[in-house]
């Protein structure tokens, strides 16, 4: 079912800049009021979120220290305050900085 964005209408029909989602069914009529408190609401139009190539829901498994490592990527992670830690890949040194 889809998620769909719902706008808070004042007392004049105006929107008041509030929004709150619902997950209903397509064959549901659209709400005129927030199911909660009553507040006359209209439903919002907004853009899908898709999950493209290079999408920020993406990206998350694109950078991931698995898939990094398969492309052969070197990837170091800050510990601490001095020194870093390599978590991906298996070129350069185990870690970097921390000398005094």
């Amino acid at each position: 079912m889809p998620t769909y964005v719902y706008e808070l209408l004042d007392k004049k029909g105006n929107p008041t800049g509030k929004t709150f989602e619902i997950v209903q069914s397509m064959k549901e009529d659209a709400l005129t009021e927030h199911p909660e408190t009553g507040q006359k609401v209209r439903r919002a139009i907004v853009a899908p979120a898709i999950a493209e190539k290079w999408s920020d829901m993406k990206a998350k498994s694109a950078l991931s220290d698995k898939n990094l490592e398969r492309l052969g990527f070197t990837k170091y992670q800050r510990k601490g305050d001095r020194y870093m830690e390599r978590t991906a890949g298996k070129f350069g040194p185990k870690t970097l900085g921390g000398g005094d």
